[in-house]
């Protein structure tokens, strides 16, 4: 199933726009800064800015930290067919969007169908999994932690590396 972004991309060409963007790959550290031609960027934080959809479809990476700021964190995730996230408990808030495929969502023991468009909203201290049901189509997802929750530029290509590494947000922000 196509997203919105792939059925329109020919209509919304970013080629021809008027922006520079500086940018890593999505495999990279990912982090994206988008500035007008010709303006500087103000003095101090610059935000992300990028079509999530369109980095979401191309992610390939289990997990990859986009862009932490001190009270969030924007991350890719892409789930292979039957694999899921892992049963896990945070404490902190989390937002979870499916972009493609479909799956579940379990929180606190109650399972939700999940698919492209769906939003999913973690509080604080709930045990919650998503999983890809799908026997054959990736399930492309992005996440907003709030406080961050992983190392800034953490990039997992797989389920098994991120398992291995236990790493977690060490108070360093992208910029």
């Amino acid at each position: 199933m196509l997203g919105k972004y792939e059925k329109n991309k020919s209509e919304n060409s970013e080629e021809a726009s008027d922006a520079k963007v500086a940018s890593a790959s999505i495999g990279g550290q990912g982090q994206k800064c988008r500035h007008e031609k010709g303006k500087k960027a103000k003095a101090g934080m610059r935000g992300y800015v990028e079509n999530i959809e369109k980095a979401s479809f191309e992610n390939e990476n289990f997990r990859t930290v986009l862009y932490t700021a001190k009270n969030c964190q924007l991350v890719l995730m892409s789930l292979k067919p039957g694999e899921d996230i892992g049963e896990e408990v945070h404490q902190l808030d989390q937002f979870i969007r499916c972009e493609a495929g479909g799956g579940k969502a379990v929180i606190d023991g109650i399972t939700h169908e999940i698919r492209e468009g769906f939003a999913v909203v973690v509080p604080a201290g709930a045990k919650h999994n998503i999983l890809n049901t799908s026997l054959d189509t990736l399930l492309k997802l992005y996440t907003v932690y709030a406080p961050p929750n992983h190392r800034d530029g953490i990039v997992h290509k797989t389920k098994e590396e991120a398992e291995r590494d236990e790493e977690h947000f060490d108070g360093k922000t992208t910029e």
